[in-house]
């Protein structure tokens, strides 16, 4: 694992983020395979999408408000 995981899982997790967001995050991140299909969230699907994308960005929608 790479810094850029390490700091992006430590800024999600000190942000509040669901923690769907976050597992599929680091799962998209490091190429895993995804959920089986009934585990699968909202909050997941994205996480998962923007790890494989590599993006620390997008993730204001998905913090507990």
């Amino acid at each position: 694992m790479d810094q850029n995981y390490r700091d992006t899982s430590r800024k999600l997790e000190k942000a509040g983020v669901h923690p769907d967001y976050l597992l599929g995050w680091q799962g998209g991140y490091l190429g895993h395979p995804k959920r089986e299909e009934q585990r699968v969230s909202e909050a997941y699907e994205a996480g998962y999408e923007h790890g494989a994308a590599h993006d620390d960005g997008s993730f204001e929608d998905w913090c507990k408000k």
